[in-house]
């Protein structure tokens, strides 16, 4: 690519916007829908429910709209008080308060457990919502 392609691409991005999220399916290891997560970070259950929200800053809200947490921008997450209690690694591996591993985000998108398994898949998300939804919210 040509250094004012390069330019005109950057360009474009700033002035137009890099492109929204997608509302994206979550699914069981089976593929059935569990639920899905709207691109302005709604959480949806089976049926179509709001059951949570992720903020653009990383809030954790109920269904209600109460703040129980946040991700902070270095995987670090927080209950309603600001303790830690847990954190995602860059790799997409998901710890517990202790640090032990109790799961995995693959780049693809499918959620593992400790041991491995393939309990579910959510790709076109951030690995945080991913992480938020299988391992907090229990889908």
């Amino acid at each position: 690519m040509k250094i004012h392609q390069l330019f005109f691409s950057l360009f474009l991005i700033i002035v137009i916007g890099l492109p929204k999220l997608q509302a994206q399916d979550l699914r069981s290891s089976s593929g059935s829908s569990t639920g899905r997560i709207d691109n302005d970070g709604t959480i949806r259950n089976s049926s179509g429910s709001s059951v949570g929200k992720i903020d653009s800053d990383g809030t954790i809200r109920n269904s209600s709209g109460s703040s129980i947490g946040k991700i902070d921008s270095d995987g670090t997450i927080r209950n309603g008080s600001g303790s830690s209690i847990g954190k995602l690694d860059s790799d997409g591996t998901v710890r517990n308060e202790s640090g032990s591993s109790i799961g995995k985000i693959d780049s693809d998108g499918t959620v593992r457990n400790s041991s491995g398994s393939s309990i579910g898949s959510a790709s076109g998300v951030p690995k945080s919502w991913a992480a938020i939804v299988f391992f907090f919210f229990r889908f």
